[in-house]
């Protein structure tokens, strides 16, 4: 299990809400994603984060980790954190993805299916903002979060 920090453990009302620096779409980002500029590419209704999509993590000019899952009035409920060291699966519980159910194969199974939709959807916008290789990348990676599955 990886370590969590930040709001692990926090009463509902003790959430840590963020928004994106440009779209200004709030969410709470999952713990293990860790503090920094995250941007939400996905829907935003009632300005807070929906459906299915990703949080990245900005490290400087790079790409830092990213959620991929589905959002639910600025919460994550389900899906896969892409880490340096790996992924991290599950439903949303104690401030990050993959704390208690992490014994359940069919939820891990359910989040992985999720994160490829949400992968698929990201590669979609980026491909009708014509930027084809953010496509191109986001298409491959929805592939490997399937065969995650298998």
């Amino acid at each position: 299990m990886l370590c969590s920090h930040g709001s692990a453990g926090a009463a509902p009302g003790d959430r840590q809400w963020t928004q994106d620096p440009s779209s200004h779409c709030k969410f709470v980002a999952p713990a293990s994603l860790s503090s920094g500029p995250t941007f939400w590419i996905g829907a935003c209704v009632d300005g807070k984060a929906s459906g299915e999509g990703m949080l990245r993590r900005r490290d400087g000019d790079k790409a830092g980790a990213a959620f991929f899952g589905r959002m639910k009035d600025g919460l994550p409920e389900i899906g896969v954190v892409d880490l340096t060291e790996g992924y991290r699966a599950g439903s949303f519980s104690d401030g990050d993805i993959g704390g208690q159910a992490e014994s359940d194969p069919q939820d891990q199974i359910d989040a992985f299916r999720i994160a490829a939709r949400a992968a698929r959807s990201v590669s979609a916008q980026y491909a009708a903002e014509k930027n084809s290789g953010s496509a191109r990348l986001y298409e491959e990676l929805a592939k490997t979060l399937e065969q995650q599955t298998d």
